[in-house]
């Protein structure tokens, strides 16, 4: 699973580089409104190299970890950045705020470790519903980040540093409740994600681009749960293996990559993440009792 940094945020929300002048001398923060940063492209799921918290409005679902998690309302969400997520819009209109910074900014002037907040622990919970009162609090002071974080005040990071520890402690104050997303049971919705992990590597487009998640412990590393838990819910929910629902869909993308592509047999194979040629030759004969060779000059 990769992590996004800093510079590939920019790049991939805003076309820009890192903007000067929001570093302080030991992390970095900005704060943005949602709606200055929607460009029709999809949130990658992935881990990221920062903290984040989103105040948002309408309906909206997140895949987080295992879970997926509908919110309809203002919800306040933070985001662990060893925790690898996306979200969708259910609604057209989508409003709201966040801000993004690294542990060095938080920790540089707190004490507080912010992996121990129950918002921000793993397993912890990380939505927050907001009544009127909450949100107008929380509202103001992302609008107060944003007038500061533009200023020359040679104090800001201090004032921004205090205006996320109270959205934080705020937030503590609320009652946190989370809506799960409609799966029968715990095990469908951890195979749900699973599904939508192992397809967000596919297609693959290019020689250069590699399948790197090729066994059950990959995955559940980048979900954050123990191996078998993942095999079970899997196993239960499908009624397959989480080794053979991979294979399953390894072979479906070597065959089209054999039948609309004219890379070398090489080539797929390394965008594939197998070391050896001789090692995809073998995998896709035990599946298919064809050498990729044959399979391509059949499917011609």
């Amino acid at each position: 699973m990769e992590t996004q940094s800093l510079e590939e945020f920019y790049r991939e929300k805003l076309q820009s580089g890192v903007p000067a002048g929001i570093n302080s001398s030991v992390g970095h923060i900005n704060v943005f409104r949602l709606e200055d940063c929607l460009h029709g492209q999809p949130v990658r799921y992935a881990r990221r190299d920062y903290y984040k918290i989103t105040l948002i409005k309408g309906r909206n679902r997140y895949h987080y970890a295992d879970k997926s998690i509908e919110v309809n309302g203002t919800t306040l969400i933070f985001f662990n950045p060893q925790v690898p997520y996306t979200w969708e819009s259910l609604d057209e209109d989508v409003r709201g705020y966040f801000c993004i910074f690294t542990p060095a900014f938080f920790t540089e002037k707190s004490r507080t470790n912010l992996a121990e907040l129950p918002m921000f622990a793993l397993g912890g919970k990380p939505s927050y519903i907001l009544d009127e009162a909450h949100e107008n609090k929380i509202s103001e002071l992302f609008e107060k980040m944003l007038d500061e974080i533009n200023s020359d005040y040679a104090f800001k990071f201090d004032l921004l540093h205090s205006y996320l520890n109270e959205m934080i402690h705020l937030a503590l104050k609320t009652e946190a409740a989370v809506n799960i997303y409609s799966h029968p049971d715990a095990n469908s919705r951890i195979t749900a994600v699973f599904n939508e992990l192992l397809e967000r590597q596919f297609p693959i487009e290019t020689p250069l681009q590699r399948f790197n998640m090729r066994s059950a412990a990959d995955f559940a590393q980048s979900l954050s749960v123990h191996v078998n838990h993942l095999n079970r819910a899997v196993k239960n929910t499908t009624g397959k293996t989480t080794t053979t629902l991979i294979s399953e869909r390894l072979l479906g993308e070597a065959k089209a990559l054999l039948k609309h592509t004219d890379w070398n047999i090489a080539e797929i194979s390394q965008s594939l993440g197998f070391e050896e040629a001789a090692h995809f030759n073998n995998f896709f004969k035990k599946a298919t009792a064809l050498t990729p060779t044959k399979f391509r000059t059949v499917s011609i």
